[in-house]
């Protein structure tokens, strides 16, 4: 067709900057995909407040956002309402109670978890969060703000070209499923940017939770479907698993960075990673990270190896034991760990501080009467566990099969009924006199609380605004927590946007360089920032992804 693009085996660069940040003042969504911007700001234009204009977003990027999350993904979530304290919302599940260890082992490889398929799959807990988000904070039914994502899925939307991507991508693994391939591969092909994807089994699912509410996800005829063909195909996941299931709710993790306080998801989220990065590089002065440097980068690139290091010994699900948060996040630590940092080199092994005693989509919201959501949602890697589970429609996730490890004695092995801990992570901004300001995150998995420490630092320090800092290269080093990169040597993954003297300053110091293009990361980063005198906003939104910033 003239003027469509081609059958896309090769994801586009988007070697561009958006042209400036988007202003607004009676609401603002920005997300990775347009439909998902526009479904959330259609509801505030019809009067639903940030947290129903985040799950009716939500719902729709479940729909044409499958290859990074849908209902039988996870969702964690900050919300702010005016005058109120925040909230974080942590919606991940618990590995199937059914399952062993030794299963596990026999069924892995190379002493490792299988990382797709019917066993790589946990609780999801995305539906149960959107009920939870709601019930504390909306003004809509869960019934109307899901008629956008159940159109969308019933009679279809144009494919996008990261979307047509994705399945090429990915061919291999739906291609093991029928139901999977049947719905992402009609006719046995991969559908072109512009093809019209319908997904029936998603209608009739979004339909009956919609008339019944979300709990028929854990307790109703769905919970049974998805039990019932998962024990057919050799899953461990059953409807007993789902019918306990509950969205936890509790105060944030914070930090303060240079008189602002950062909110970050609780456990089993990894958001203490960046929490504890950003207490390490505060010890540095602000000018020198400012500058976005060889210096810089190397501060802060082994600031989270420290970070990490600590994560993966000590942070573990909350109801297998405890994990020492008021001291992995204090400033003392923070300046014993900085104190580590070589200013000369970068380091090969980090090892975590003594004791004394990964695919995704994000999107934020804001409304005119002050309300901020930070949210993100995720099936893990791209398109999951493989599994669409049968008529359900639903592509189950495949968090047990990547997050968990099978080392004997280690806090995140895998257990029966236990939550792994979780790359998803998002945050929220205070000013120093306690206004909320500003919302933000990124998909990514282990990039994410680094991506998010290039942001704050690049907000904070280098007073970019966020559509200066979404478009800013970005660096990642790699591997991060997850157990199927790990162990290996460092590198330091860089877009060449940087420079030639930052990159070959990075050499010097011994960093092991990757480079990955102008705009090669997979980071998708979604901002938006309130005046608090004014009330407007303005939001960003990452070129590198598809998505945009609306407003109005």
């Amino acid at each position: 067709m003239l003027g469509f693009p081609q059958a896309t085996l090769a994801r586009s660069p988007w070697p561009r900057r958006r042209v400036g940040p988007v202003f607004g003042r009676g609401g603002m969504v920005a997300a990775a995909h347009p439909l998902v911007a526009e479904t959330g700001l259609e509801v505030l234009r019809r009067g639903g407040n940030a947290v129903d204009a985040a799950v009716a977003a939500g719902l729709t990027a479940a729909v044409v956002m499958p290859e990074m999350c849908g209902l039988g993904g996870d969702l964690f979530a900050l919300v702010h309402a005016h005058g109120q304290a925040p909230a974080a919302f942590m919606g991940s599940g618990v590995a199937p109670r059914s399952a062993t260890l030794a299963q596990m082992r026999a069924a892995g490889t190379d002493g490792r978890m299988p990382y797709r398929g019917p066993l790589a799959v946990s609780v999801p807990g995305m539906v149960d969060a959107y009920d939870a988000l709601l019930a504390r904070f909306g003004s809509r039914s869960f019934a109307e703000l899901a008629q956008p994502a159940i159109s969308q899925a019933e009679d279809g939307y144009a494919l996008s070209v990261i979307g047509s991507w994705s399945i090429a991508n990915a061919r291999d693994l739906i291609e093991q499923f029928p139901a999977t391939a049947a719905v992402f591969l009609p006719n046995g092909e991969v559908p072109p940017p512009g093809a019209i994807l319908k997904q029936s089994g998603l209608a009739r699912t979004l339909k009956t939770l919609a008339a019944e509410g979300p709990s028929a996800f854990y307790r109703g005829a769905i919970a049974r479907e998805i039990g019932d063909f998962m024990a057919g195909i050799g899953g461990a996941l059953s409807a007993s698993d789902l019918a306990d299931h509950a969205t936890e709710v509790a105060a944030p993790l914070e930090t303060t960075y240079r008189g602002h306080t950062v909110y970050q998801t609780c456990l089993p989220s990894q958001g203490l990673i960046l929490l504890e990065a950003l207490n390490i590089i505060e010890q540095a002065d602000p000018q020198r990270l400012a500058r976005g440097d060889a210096a810089a980068i190397h501060l802060m690139a082994e600031a989270i190896k420290l970070a990490y290091a600590d994560r993966i010994a000590y942070a573990r699900d909350p109801a297998f034991g405890d994990t020492p948060l008021d001291l992995l996040l204090s400033k003392p630590w923070a300046a014993e760990r900085f104190a580590q940092i070589d200013p000369d080199q970068a380091s090969e092994e980090t090892s975590p501080g003594p004791l004394n005693d990964g695919d995704t989509t994000y999107l934020c919201v804001a409304d005119g009467a002050r309300m901020m959501v930070s949210l993100i949602q995720s099936v893990s890697s791209n398109f999951g566990s493989g599994v669409v589970a049968g008529d359900t429609g639903v592509l189950l996730n495949n968090r047990a099969g990547r997050g968990f490890t099978l080392e004997d004695g280690h806090p995140n092995v895998f257990a029966p009924g236990k939550k792994t801990l979780h790359t998803l992570n998002c945050w929220m901004l205070a000013d120093p006199q306690g206004r909320m300001t500003m919302v933000g995150g990124t998909p990514g998995g282990d990039g994410q609380p680094q991506w998010n420490l290039q942001m704050l630092v690049n907000l904070i320090d280098a007073g970019m605004d966020v559509q200066a800092v979404a478009d800013a290269p970005r660096w990642t080093v790699w591997p991060g927590t997850d157990p199927l990169d790990r162990p290996n040597p460092y590198d330091l993954r860089l877009e060449t946007r940087f420079g030639d003297p930052a990159l070959e300053g990075l050499e010097a110091l011994g960093h092991r360089l990757v480079r990955q293009g102008g705009w090669g990361t997979a980071c998708a980063a979604q901002l938006i920032a309130r005046n608090p005198e004014t009330g407007v906003l303005v939001g960003g939104s990452d070129p590198r992804a598809e998505g945009l910033a609306l407003g109005y």
